[in-house]
């Protein structure tokens, strides 16, 4: 389904040039067909799927302590940093929680992807938080209405809420960046129509 996806999207004229990040939320399958299509790109893990993931193996005693160390190692200023915090995460913690920490190193390479990108755009690359932004907005508009008068016409609605959400977001801009976008987010509860 994912390679289907991607595939119709270069099809229709995607510039493979232009992506150069991908930022997801953890499916494997996913992550391997997106580095399988488009190979000059690097896949960043949302960092909240992670932190939750790394959560649900801790004891709650411990849950502020684990989520502000590994607050530390995501918010970390440069590799180097993030690397040495996460040392000494596994050091502490490698005897008392070792899934959680397993469960970090497993991830840790591609939750710190976004640091090979300038710091100004580091707050946005982090998550999946945008993309799922557009799909509680999709939800939001969608949810209410009982009937709509054909496919069509929902397609329409939503591309029109896409545009307004981008147009917002490029009145913010992130530094000297280019307009263009060069990450795709990904995350499971994404449902696109690759028709559309």
């Amino acid at each position: 389904m994912w390679r289907e996806l991607f595939k119709d999207i270069k099809r229709r004229g995607l510039d493979l040039s232009h992506v150069r990040l991908g930022i997801m939320d953890g499916l494997p399958g996913l992550e391997k067909v997106f580095l399988e299509e488009f190979t000059s790109a690097k896949v960043q893990r949302c960092q909240v799927h992670v932190a939750r993931n790394i959560l649900a193996k801790v004891p709650k005693k411990l849950k502020k302590t684990i989520a502000d160390e590994v607050r530390s190692i995501s918010y970390a200023s440069s590799k180097k940093h993030a690397v040495t915090f996460f040392n000494d995460f596994k050091k502490t913690w490698e005897q008392e929680l070792p899934s959680a920490v397993k469960c970090l190193e497993n991830s840790l390479h591609s939750c710190l992807a976004y640091l090979q990108f300038p710091e100004e755009e580091w707050v946005r690359l982090r998550t999946t938080n945008v993309i799922e932004r557009v799909n509680k907005e999709f939800k939001r508009r969608t949810k209410p209405m009982e009937i709509v008068a054909g496919e069509r016409s929902c397609y329409t609605l939503l591309a029109f809420v896409c545009l307004k959400m981008e147009i917002h977001w490029r009145s913010k801009p992130i530094g000297k960046v280019p307009t263009r976008q060069y990450s795709v987010g990904f995350c499971n509860c994404l449902k696109i129509n690759a028709n559309f």
